[in-house]
């Protein structure tokens, strides 16, 4: 920053940042939403929990919010479940697909770990050709680093 300004990132950088930008705010149609004050359709956390309250406390019909929301009453019930689950923080969107090495688990992880010296750099290509020939599976050396907790160099 120079001359020692510092420039404060925009509402929808933060928003984007976060992971919380509301991908479609010009679907929402409450019109508190609207009026450019304290409600903000860009933020989808504050929109998924108005739409809970609107169902919760004003007592609308789920068919209503979810039309008035832009969603569908299959994101409105999944935003509702979160929220009981986990409170608040149930509704910062999750990141999609899989959450963790889906292909190498139970005895195939334990070969692998049997497979690695302690201090020796790990040979994944030649790990993914034991794998091919002990268990069938075709798997990316990348993904053998990664379930054996190796960081990626530049």
């Amino acid at each position: 920053m120079s001359d020692g300004v510092k420039h404060k990132r925009s509402k929808v950088s933060a928003l984007a940042a976060d992971g919380v930008l509301n991908p479609a705010p010009e679907k929402v149609g409450d019109p508190k939403f609207q009026e450019n004050g304290f409600f903000d359709p860009r933020d989808i956390v504050q929109v998924k929990y108005e739409m809970l309250r609107r169902v919760s406390v004003d007592k609308m019909s789920v068919t209503e919010v979810s039309d008035e929301y832009g969603v569908s009453r299959p994101t409105f019930y999944q935003a509702k479940a979160d929220f009981e689950d986990a409170g608040l923080a149930g509704l910062v969107p999750r990141k999609r697909g899989p959450r963790g090495p889906h292909k190498i688990q139970g005895d195939v992880l334990a070969f692998l770990k049997a497979q690695v010296e302690p201090g020796e750099p790990i040979r994944a290509r030649a790990l993914a050709n034991q794998l091919r020939t002990e268990f069938g599976l075709d798997i990316h050396p990348r993904t053998i680093e990664r379930a054996l907790g190796v960081k990626k160099t530049a």
